[in-house]
């Protein structure tokens, strides 16, 4: 497996750690495999290691200085980087999610992060944290937009999200603010940055009754699956796994309204908000 090309260490804390450790796997003259081994780990989990997707835990940093000779490297750098503004169960996500080169994601009650605005995030905080401090929820808001930078670019990542229409009415902060969230979605349709589809709930039972979920592929690695549960998330990288909740993004996508039935919905149920009226 190649090396991570061109990742930015600002925006992925494990890119320059993962590429150190491909340079002293290989001046060790160890194939990935072979690395692995002793790990108790595949080759392909060394790969993704090195391209960034995987964030090298402190056990495996420890045994990798043993292993390649050098000298507490690894362990003095992975305890550097495990600080993160995230929380535990949700950083490997993000740092993955920063250097995908494709995201799907099927959201079951919330506007993803990366689509939020600033006050239907804060919103969502002040819920989480009813009795947070107002710095606190500023920091927790703040974070969560600096992720949307993301979209910055203006073809990396392909995002396709597909929204519960229970997203749609379940509403956060206020009408102002839904109806400000839901147009800022639909205005980042229409200019084709991302793709945007709608699960209407006329299309009853579906694939991804459980809960949300989250796809991301990248340049140099395989693909992962994220789901997630209050104060729980899980990084899937077993392809059994990827595939499955692959399949099962393909049949939401089957099910859900398509894009240009799925932005006129968004707008129309912005303009509701915007004249106040009620929703189911």
């Amino acid at each position: 497996m190649p090396g991570p090309k061109g990742l930015d260490p600002s925006s992925s804390p494990r890119a320059l750690l993962g590429a150190e450790l491909r340079h002293a796997r290989e001046k060790k003259g160890l194939s990935q495999s072979e690395l692995g081994e002793p790990l108790f780990v595949s080759g392909s989990f060394i790969g993704q290691l090195e391209a960034g997707t995987r964030r090298l835990h402190l056990e495996y940093a420890v045994q990798v200085d043993e292993i390649l000779g050098t000298n507490g490297f690894f362990e003095r750098n992975c305890k550097a980087l495990a600080k993160s503004r995230y929380p535990d169960h949700f950083v490997e996500a993000a740092e993955a999610e920063a250097i995908a080169t494709a995201i799907s994601e099927y959201a079951q009650m919330l506007i993803p992060g990366l689509l939020q605005t600033k006050a239907y995030a804060t919103g969502v905080f002040r819920a989480y944290k009813p009795t947070a401090l107002d710095g606190e929820i500023d920091d927790l808001v703040a974070t969560r937009l600096e992720r949307a930078s993301l979209l910055a670019d203006p073809t990396t990542p392909l995002l396709w999200v597909i929204l519960d229409e229970a997203v749609l009415r379940r509403e956060v902060g206020s009408g102002t603010v839904m109806a400000e969230a839901l147009r800022h979605v639909a205005d980042l349709a229409r200019r084709r940055r991302i793709i945007v589809q709608v699960l209407p709930f006329g299309a009853g039972a579906h694939a991804s009754m459980h809960g949300s979920l989250k796809l991301m592929e990248f340049e140099d690695a395989p693909p992962l699956s994220f789901v997630e549960a209050p104060d729980m998330g899980k990084l899937l990288d077993d392809p059994a796994a990827v595939a499955r909740h692959t399949l099962m993004f393909n049949l939401l996508q089957a099910t859900a309204l398509s894009p240009q039935q799925s932005l006129a919905l968004l707008e129309s149920v912005a303009q509701d908000y915007e004249h106040g009226e009620e929703h189911p």
